[in-house]
């Protein structure tokens, strides 16, 4: 069952039991993925419904941040429920052990040496991560990993 599926069930869902804040956040994600349909001129496939969702889980972290940054705690609680709504289509994320894992095998592929050769690193780890960890978590790591050396 492909993800827009899947959204359109939880919508009619959402709207039987009148949950707004679910149903406005369902609606958001099946509007972007329809963009992305429009935009390639095909329907997406499972590895390009993960990118939309991916994005819009980082747009909603990055607003998190921001909001707390600026005191705005409303709006910090309202973008958690859309984050917790958001992760319910995302697949399971990956543990700090699990990324170390992976980065330190592409670290010992790509045979980086120094923290110079950082950009080489996350090209190799990126793909292996996608939709399943953060990017700045992934970053972090690598750092850390690469100071080591």
């Amino acid at each position: 069952m492909s993800l827009l599926t899947t959204l359109n069930d939880d919508i009619k869902t959402a709207m039987k039991s009148k949950d707004k804040d679910t149903l406005s956040v369902l609606r958001m994600l099946k509007a972007a993925i329809q963009n992305e349909q429009i935009k390639a001129n095909r329907d997406l496939d499972g590895e390009e419904e993960l990118t939309v969702l991916s994005r819009e889980m980082k747009q909603r972290r990055d607003s998190l941040s921001e909001f707390e940054k600026a005191g705005r705690v409303d709006l910090a609680d309202k973008v958690k429920i859309e984050i917790a709504i958001v992760e319910k289509y995302m697949p399971k994320q990956l543990s700090d052990e699990e990324i170390r894992q992976i980065v330190t095998t592409a670290i010992d592929q790509t045979g980086a040496t120094s923290p110079k050769e950082f950009g080489k690193v996350m090209a190799a780890v990126m793909p292996a991560v996608k939709g399943k960890a953060d990017g700045n978590q992934v970053n972090a790591i690598v750092k850390e990993l690469l100071q080591e050396k």
